[in-house]
C-alpha cells in the first residue's frame, strides 16, 4: 500500500487548488475518524480518503470519469476495497455501481460531510472551536446553505451504523484535529 507521505504527494502532484488540497486533507481526517469508531483499518481509510478525489481536477468537466480515473492512477497502490469505495463514492456519475460495504459508505458520507463542516465552520467567530452536531443538522435543513452539500449522501451514515448526531460529531472531532492546516482555526 502507498505510504502516507508519498499520497499526499500524489495528491499534490495532481490537485494544486489549495480547497481541494483542504478538502482531501479533512476527507482523510473524517475517514480516521469513522475507521477508529467502527474498529477498521484506520491508515487504510485514511489514505483512501485523502486520495479518493485524486482525479477532480481533470474530471470536473466529465463527471463520468470521476473515481473511475483515480482507480487507474490507484491501481497496485491501494487495495481493491479502496479502489471500490473511490468508484463507488461518485457512483451517480461515474455508472459504477452502487455502495453496498461499510467502507462504500463511510466514504460517500465522510468526504461528503467535509463541505458542511467546512462551510459551517467558516459562518462561525471561533471557526470550528466550540461548534456541535446540533448546529450543523440546523444548516443541513437550511437549503442554501452550502447548497452543493449532499444531505442525502451524508444521511447515509445511518448504513455504517451511526446517528447523525454521533456521525457530524465525529466529523468535526476529526477536521478539529487538523483545523489550523485547512483555515479552520480562530485566530
Amino acid at each position: 500500500m502507498i505510504s502516507r507521505n508519498d499520497a499526499f504527494e500524489l495528491l499534490k502532484a495532481h490537485n494544486t487548488e489549495a480547497n481541494l488540497i483542504n478538502h482531501a486533507l479533512e476527507s482523510e481526517a473524517v475517514m480516521r475518524g469513522l475507521a477508529a469508531r467502527l474498529d477498521q483499518d484506520a491508515e487504510l481509510w485514511g489514505i483512501t480518503g485523502l486520495l479518493h478525489d485524486l482525479d477532480y481536477a481533470t474530471t470536473k468537466e466529465n463527471d463520468t470519469r470521476h473515481g473511475l480515473d483515480t482507480v487507474e492512477l490507484l491501481k497496485g497502490k491501494l487495495p481493491d476495497e479502496a479502489l471500490d469505495a473511490i468508484k463507488r463514492h461518485a457512483y451517480e456519475m461515474n455508472g459504477a455501481g452502487e455502495p453496498r460495504t461499510d467502507f462504500d459508505f463511510a466514504l460517500r458520507c465522510g468526504e461528503t460531510v467535509t463541505g458542511l463542516v467546512h462551510a459551517g465552520a467558516l459562518v462561525r467567530p471561533t471557526k470550528i472551536d466550540g461548534m456541535k452536531p446540533k448546529s450543523l443538522k440546523k444548516k443541513m435543513k437550511d437549503k442554501a446553505f452550502a447548497a452543493s452539500v449532499n444531505r442525502d449522501a451524508i444521511r447515509e451514515c445511518d448504513k455504517i451504523g451511526l446517528e447523525l448526531g454521533e456521525f457530524l460529531q465525529i466529523a468535526i472531532n476529526s477536521v478539529s484535529e487538523i483545523a489550523p492546516e485547512v483555515g479552520l482555526k480562530a485566530e
